[in-house]
């Protein structure tokens, strides 16, 4: 795994470079969906801080089991509004599009 998180890295900051950005403009947000807690906890040793999740259910659990580490969590996709107040509680960021 720290080898796919160096090779994503590098992709970003070849990207940033093309573009003349700087390289911490740029936030990589592992998404965590389908991943058990423990590979997260890895992902973080690896140096990961922000990640995203899509399904508040699958969400919740991995958010206390790494409750420890200083992680920023991301909600990624449509939400539901009776998840609406778990989601403000848990997650500091929302990324979302909708239809029209």
């Amino acid at each position: 795994m720290p080898e796919n998180i160096q090779h994503a890295r590098q992709g970003i900051a070849a990207a940033a470079a093309r573009y003349g950005r700087n390289v911490d403009c740029v936030t990589l947000v592992a998404v965590g969906k389908g991943q058990p807690a423990p590979a997260l906890r890895a992902a973080a040793h690896a140096g990961i801080e922000h990640f995203g999740e899509s399904y508040l259910k699958e969400a919740l659990p991995k958010i206390e089991s790494l409750g420890d580490l200083e992680l920023t969590w991301h909600f990624i996709g449509q939400i539901q509004a009776n998840k609406t107040r778990p989601i403000a509680g848990h997650f500091a960021w929302v990324h979302g599009v909708d239809r029209l």
